[in-house]
């Protein structure tokens, strides 16, 4: 999958849910000897949202859990360990750098791989997955309210920028991508997504190969020429939303797997069950034959579902005052781990509405109590824990300490109601506020924030929604600001422009700003890793002068597994402790 995007946060960024609960002590098949390990059994995970999409890549489907659901049911080119290192999948098929200048990737999926309908996956999985990722067929202008966006892509499209269509191999199973320039992150911009025989057939097509006629014939966007392709929205309409889905779809062809796991039922908001995928030999192969996801919410239930067996892994995100809910398991035989997450919460002003006015942007943000939050969130699961002073760098990135001396963080260092109120100068703006609901980090920051607001003259409305919906929401323009979390894999700069490029998939709040976009075309664009750090912070700076937001705090991880699994090993990445799911296994 393609892991160079970052993920929402619902837990701590974003949701999903799924059914079949089997018990902790022993569902499913009976265990058997395969050399040195067992293969067979069961486990259930405790997840906190909810399912919500078999599309992860979409804008709206973007979330941690429905990314950890496909990860499991798919496959792909390569993936990212827990150190962070790419690691290619060979039995699944291999890419290579054809040539430098110009930059060409040949990609090629072995034969025999194929879809959970017998389907293969071959050339025409790849162009589909680069026409939605690449916004190559885009003549939208967002100043200007012209033209069409297509495909809805969540990353950033421009990592994708490739001269033209893709080159089509004879075997059917490959295709070659010319880039126009250089880029940085070219080994992990690009992987298998979803079934093109499945789009194709949803969009009233005879098969795939009109699919591919059609992506050929299509012209490239022209945002001074817009031109409306009616026969290629009616494709991307169902990308962007055809495989949504809160309950398990009565066609199969919307829930396909090329994984190691198949989905076989969904209860909505309660659980997810998948089942091995008998077939699947071409990646690592899994010991569990099934695995349950629970949707529990907040820790206390994860804790309390370990505690009395009807989990046995959960990674919640904890919070202040949780740390006592741990306390006691190793005396079970479970263990507990604790960890830095790679991203972030962080408070979003939209540029419209009220806070198109960046003197009450400005205002509203002197009103934030970003160490009162800390405080109560983060609390003591980080020795004496700071707010995060960075758009784009972590505490532990070398270039943060420099980065945050200059970057005009300072400015907000400390609440500062007298200064917010003088802004505002008697007025009273209304600010409804974007956030999820069963959170119960981002429940907490936003009563804080609220109420200090209030001392400066705003009116902040609460405009939270539940786990599974209030993703959706975002960039819709019903609301003024949104409490949300990014967490990235920690491989390639393309996090930077997902977010803040003008247009990006993942601009929700309409920020847009010249130079600060060509920093970003030059980032994608230079390899040298410290020339990738001067301007990183010079974007961080950007956004910074601009009154964007606010980031908050470094989320933090927890995992707890029972004595009767091995081999999990969690990641501080979008996945955590999916990222190897085909290593669990019964004791």
């Amino acid at each position: 999958m393609p892991l160079r995007r970052l993920v929402k946060l619902i837990s701590g960024a974003a949701a999903a849910a799924l059914l079949l609960a089997a018990c902790s002590s022993g569902g499913g098949a009976v265990p058997v000897v395969v050399g040195e390990a067992k293969r067979g059994g069961s486990a259930t995970v405790a997840e906190v949202n909810a399912l919500s999409s078999f599309n992860p890549f979409s804008t709206d489907g973007n979330t941690d859990i429905n990314s950890k659901v496909w990860y499991a049911t798919h496959s792909g080119f390569y993936y990212v360990d827990d150190s962070a290192r790419v690691v290619r999948n060979e039995k699944f098929g291999r890419y290579e750098k054809v040539s430098d200048q110009p930059l060409k990737v040949k990609y090629t999926v072995n034969d025999g791989v194929k879809w959970s309908d017998g389907e293969a996956v071959d050339a025409g999985d790849l162009v589909l997955a680069w026409a939605a990722g690449s916004g190559f067929f885009d003549d939208a202008d967002a100043a200007a309210g012209t033209g069409t966006k297509y495909f809805s892509a969540a990353s950033d499209t421009s990592g994708l920028a490739t001269t033209g269509f893709p080159e089509i191999g004879g075997d059917g199973r490959s295709i070659t991508l010319e880039y126009g320039s250089p880029y940085a992150d070219w080994e992990v911009a690009f992987d298998v997504g979803l079934p093109a025989h499945v789009v194709a057939a949803k969009a009233g097509l005879n098969d795939e190969d009109d699919l591919i006629e059609l992506l050929r014939d299509a012209p490239r966007g022209d945002a001074k020429k817009p031109a409306l392709n009616t026969d290629l929205q009616v494709v991307s309409n169902f990308w962007n939303s055809g495989f949504d889905a809160k309950t398990l779809p009565g066609d199969p062809a919307v829930y396909l797997s090329n994984g190691p796991y198949l989905v076989r039922d969904i209860v909505p908001e309660s659980s997810v069950t998948l089942v091995r995928n008998k077939d699947y030999v071409w990646g690592p192969e899994p010991y569990l034959d099934d695995i349950t996801i629970q949707f529990t919410g907040a820790v206390p239930a994860a804790v309390d579902a370990l505690k009395t067996g009807r989990a046995d892994i959960i990674s919640p995100q904890p919070s202040a005052g949780s740390e006592g809910l741990f306390s006691g398991l190793k005396a079970q035989g479970i263990t507990v781990q604790r960890y830095s997450q790679a991203g972030y919460d962080h408070l979003d002003l939209n540029f419209a509405g009220p806070f198109a006015d960046r003197k009450i942007r400005e205002a509203f943000l002197k009103t934030v109590p970003r160490q009162d939050i800390v405080d109560e969130i983060v609390g003591d699961l980080v020795p004496d824990a700071k707010p995060l002073d960075s758009h784009v760098f972590l505490p532990s990135h070398p270039k943060y300490a420099d980065t945050v001396k200059d970057n005009g963080s300072k400015e907000y260092a400390d609440v500062d109601i007298e200064g917010a109120a003088s802004l505002l100068d008697g007025t009273t703006p209304t600010i409804r506020i974007l956030y999820n609901r069963d959170n119960p980090n981002r429940a907490r920051a936003f009563e804080l924030i609220r109420s200090s607001a209030a001392l400066a003259g705003f009116r902040v409305l609460d405009a939270g929604q539940g786990s599974a919906d209030w993703a959706k929401t975002l960039g819709s323009g019903t609301y003024d600001a949104a409490i949300l979390g990014w967490i990235s894999t920690g491989v390639g700069v393309g996090r930077v422009p997902q977010i803040f490029r003008t247009g990006a998939g993942s601009n929700f709040n309409g920020y847009s700003d010249g130079d600060a976009d060509r920093m970003m075309e030059q980032l994608s664009t230079t390899t040298d890793l410290a020339k990738q750090d001067e301007l990183m912070a010079d974007i961080d700076k950007r956004v910074w002068e601009s009154d964007y937001g606010l980031p908050l705090y470094q989320t933090t991880g927890t995992t707890a597994v029972a004595g009767r699994i091995a081999g999990v090993k969690p990641s501080g990445g979008p996945l955590g402790v999916w990222w190897n799911v085909w290593e669990w296994r019964q004791k």
